[in-house]
């Protein structure tokens, strides 16, 4: 990598990966005076208020969440629900992540395959384990399955303390994590009380709620009633500890373009 990063052809560079590895790029690069676009790590929040459709919100949860199995920066992580609905949606979203089809991922009728490698499913273990001992709840899931191959049974906890794995770190499996609030001030606190700041996605149909997640949540971007997802439309890319710069549409391509100031005088 370095070489390449080095090297007099190389103008510039992009990668998608882990903080690291993105530190690592940037390092490089920087001491050459080149230009990089970072788009690295998430803590996406999902949230959902009073007005949401709750099985639409559910649904589109899990599925937000286990993407690649659960393996993908922009996935869903932290679910953070109104009180007044988080009985309902709790049950909901427990019910549907229960019912993945676990197996093999050539299979048109498998949810969830398994993870990357051996150290990944070490991780998260490892991570669901210490959250738990740390006094998270374990809703369901919480333990590699006894079959070849490297996969995780679909977990979700709640209750979840400040300072345990499952608040403070990314977990790169299928492994939701679940929080209650009072409030829209409440749910906006807590989606930014991470170093990440990829993207973010928001249930409510009041459109003032809908102003205030859009205006306030601290993301590249920001979803409303729907899952954050990339389109080769629309530019992508996350601030504080995701990374910098913008991938796709018109700002992704200029990120690359050096711009020529021309003044010319009849």
């Amino acid at each position: 990598m370095r070489s390449i990063l080095e090297d007099p052809r190389v103008a510039a560079a992009t990668l998608t990966g882990s903080e690291p590895a993105g530190a690592s790029v940037a390092g490089i690069a920087g001491k050459k005076i080149k230009k990089t676009v970072l788009e690295l790590g998430g803590s996406d929040p999902f949230i959902v208020m009073p007005t949401a459709d709750l099985e639409g919100a559910a649904t589109t949860g899990v599925k937000a969440r286990t993407i690649n199995n659960g393996q993908s920066c922009i996935a869903a992580k932290r679910f953070i629900v109104h009180a007044d609905v988080y009985d309902e949606f709790e049950k909901r979203f427990v019910e549907c992540m229960k019912a993945l089809n676990v197996g093999d991922p050539q299979k048109e009728s498998t949810e969830i395959g398994p993870l990357a490698t051996p150290q990944i499913l070490r991780d998260v273990d490892e991570q669901v384990k210490n959250s738990v001992a740390a006094g998270a709840l374990l809703l369901t899931g919480g333990k590699k399955l006894d079959r070849p191959g490297n996969f995780y049974e679909p977990t979700v906890l709640a209750s979840i303390p400040p300072k345990s794995p499952a608040s403070c770190e990314e977990i790169f499996g299928p492994v939701a994590l679940l929080f209650r609030v009072n409030s829209v001030d409440e749910a906006i606190q807590l989606a930014n009380d991470t170093n990440f700041g990829l993207g973010a996605a928001a249930w409510t149909s009041d459109v003032n709620e809908q102003t205030r997640f859009i205006e306030d949540i601290e993301a590249g971007c920001v979803f409303i009633n729907g899952m954050v997802a990339s389109d080769p439309r629309m530019p992508f890319g996350g601030i504080k500890q995701s990374g910098y710069g913008r991938e796709l549409g018109e700002f992704g391509i200029r990120e690359f373009v050096n711009i020529k100031m021309v003044w010319v005088q009849e």
